[in-house]
């Protein structure tokens, strides 16, 4: 009987033995088979740890070398719940006056909140942000604060888990993540030129990458070379958290952005908005702008239009202040585009600078229209009818010139295209032909003019650069290389020819009726200089606005380079709708005046004659209250 009890337990032993080895065989099973991938995952996720390292965004200088937008980084003020208890309030109260917040709400933000993550579990908030964009001083300012909190207990006598936890609170509980801004330390100078950026968060995987992108201007067209390549590194970590060297698997630097060097000299840019900004304040115009080429490469100096914006804060600024006119505003250029029909009608020899156009005492009935001149002239030669800005001699010489040789100059010196600036939004302006319904019998006369065709101020100066530069039309620089954060120059932009819009010859012959208007027998006077010859033009146009033209209201420009036989330096200036005067020899040759002066004094342009003759007595007659008679 006792044997048979004996045998029983046995058999009972055995039968659970087997029934426990064959629920550890099928535990192994499921968890070394049926589930290996997925903990295999949560292995790897408790001990692997993969690092991204942000680049830092290359910065954009000047010509000579001068800081115009770099990057730096602030931070994320952010805060842990799972390690501050019930203790929000006091933590409030610390932080409140450091992030300049109310404390009611840092507490009701730091309160803990349970949700269920991806897997379906219940966990704790432990991440929640308290403010972005702290200055790393404030941060720092609050580490030391955090360090020194008080609760109100005397901590050595509570339990090591007691310590623990308020040691926790005050090392941890409040944290902080890098974040990068762009800065432009010089606020709104070459603000249009530069454009701004937008800082956005990409999540991979796990991780959070902050981005800036470019938006407008150089940030944007050149961001592929700003912004450089993130970096990263696999590896794992022991029970502690701690990088275990020798496992690391993937090691990769993050590649800086290069940095952008302009043309742009920011002293000339300084220049040139000053300048503006006082023709914004003599005359009152709904805009200013200007430009400072140099002809013979097509690099710009300077670029500016007012009203501009700061690109530290650009949504402070309406869209208006952050559009560049330069280049997105179309508008009829007046007389300055009387250069394209007079250059091109001298070039196919269909005239000369001496011969003689009557210009019927100020009113010509053509195409069923009646053109007028501002004074009734009678007969001039073709240099005095860009000198006095004959509307009528233009005419007769652009129907000269015929329909389709005019639309062929008009190509040639880049209109109805975009320049190629490396700037995002130009626009290619309004080009009629002769075959679009546009082209009336008048046009033809109404383009010489420069009517009925609307230009950008960047094409109309680039065309008048092209005569500068002996015909030859340049493509706008704006770019001159590329450094890396040594200071290494990694690729460099050249000079681009487009072109030859006129022979050497015809540009010659153009140089010198323009030095002309800038006489006292030409539209400008007051844009002459006393030790160097200007060549340039005038323009006033009477705006368009809902397909007529608005009494009162034009726009006024100037247009010169200088010295004129070897020019060293072109400058347009341009004013919308200005008071106070209104024609381009008395609004805009002046401010080509005065920055013309200062920008030949910093660069030290050698002058074509020690004393320029007829300066004086232009002033004179200008009535330029500086001019004093000897």
């Amino acid at each position: 009987m006792a044997k048979r009890v004996q045998y029983r337990r046995l058999l009972m032993l055995l039968v659970l033995l087997l029934a426990a080895f064959c629920g550890l065989g099928y535990r192994l099973v499921d968890l070394q088979v049926m589930r290996h991938g997925e903990l295999k995952v949560r292995a790897q996720a408790n001990t692997q740890r993969e690092f991204l390292f942000e680049p830092r965004r290359g910065d954009i200088l000047d010509a000579r070398g001068n800081l115009l937008a770099t990057s730096t980084s602030v931070k994320i003020v952010c805060a842990d719940p799972t390690l501050i208890g019930d203790r929000q309030r006091d933590v409030a109260r610390v932080l409140a006056p450091f992030l300049q917040m109310d404390a009611e709400q840092l507490a009701e933000k730091m309160m803990p909140r349970v949700f269920r993550n991806s897997r379906g579990e219940l966990v704790t908030n432990a991440y929640v942000r308290l403010k972005t964009r702290v200055p790393v001083e404030t941060w720092e300012e609050i580490r030391a604060a955090l360090s020194r909190m008080s609760f109100g207990v005397d901590e050595k006598s509570l339990s090591d888990a007691e310590r623990a936890f308020y040691n926790g609170l005050r090392k941890r509980a409040i944290f902080a993540e890098d974040y990068p801004i762009r800065v432009y330390p010089n606020q709104t100078l070459a603000a249009h030129v530069l454009g701004f950026t937008t800082t956005s968060e990409r999540k991979i995987d796990r991780h959070v990458l902050h981005e800036i992108t470019g938006r407008e201007g150089i940030e944007a067209t050149m961001n592929s070379k700003l912004k450089g390549v993130p970096g990263w590194r696999l590896t794992e970590t022991d029970g502690r958290g701690r990088e275990i060297v020798a496992l690391r698997e993937q090691d990769v630097e993050p590649r800086d952005g290069l940095n952008v060097v302009l043309t742009i000299d920011s002293v000339i840019q300084h220049i040139l908005e000053t300048e503006l900004a006082q023709a914004m304040e003599d005359h009152r115009p709904i805009s200013v702008s200007g430009l400072v080429i140099r002809p013979a490469t097509g690099e710009i100096l300077a670029m500016a239009t007012l009203p501009t914006f700061d690109p530290n804060n650009p949504g402070a600024f309406s869209a208006d202040a952050r559009r560049n006119r330069i280049i997105l505003d179309v508008e009829e250029p007046g007389s300055t585009f009387k250069i394209v029909v007079v250059s091109g009608a001298l070039n196919d020899g269909l005239t000369r600078l001496d011969d003689m156009i009557d210009c019927e005492n100020g009113r010509f009935a053509f195409g069923g229209r009646v053109l007028h001149d501002h004074h009734a002239y009678r007969v001039l030669s073709v240099l005095d009818v860009i000198a006095r800005s004959s509307n009528i001699g233009a005419a007769k010489i652009g129907i000269r010139l015929g329909a389709r040789r005019l639309c062929d100059y008009i190509a040639a010196f880049g209109f109805g295209e975009k320049t190629g600036i490396p700037l995002n939004g130009e626009v290619r302006g309004i080009v009629h032909t002769p075959e679009s319904s546009a082209w009336s019998k008048v046009t033809i006369a109404q383009i010489p003019m420069g009517h009925g065709i609307a230009v950008t101020r960047l094409q109309m100066a680039m065309a008048m650069c092209a005569i500068a530069n002996e015909g030859r039309l340049m493509r706008p620089m704006l770019v001159s290389r590329l450094e890396d954060a040594d200071g290494n120059v990694v690729g460099r932009y050249s000079p681009q020819f487009v072109r030859q819009v006129v022979s050497r010859e015809t540009a010659q012959q153009m140089v010198q009726a323009l030095k002309s208007v800038v006489t006292t027998n030409g539209t400008a006077p007051r844009a002459a200089l006393e030790h160097y010859t200007v060549a340039g033009k005038t323009g006033t146009a009477q705006k368009v606005e809902n397909g007529t033209y608005a009494r009162g209201k034009y726009v006024s420009s100037f247009i010169g380079f200088f010295p004129a036989d070897r020019p060293e330096l072109c400058i347009s200036i341009v004013l919308d709708e200005p008071k106070e005067g209104y024609y381009g020899g008395s609004v805009a040759a002046p401010v080509f005046r005065r920055v013309a002066e200062r920008v030949a004094s910093y660069l030290n342009v050698r002058p074509d004659s020690e004393e320029n003759p007829m300066l004086q007595d232009a002033m004179v007659r200008a009535g330029d209250p500086s001019a004093q008679v000897p």
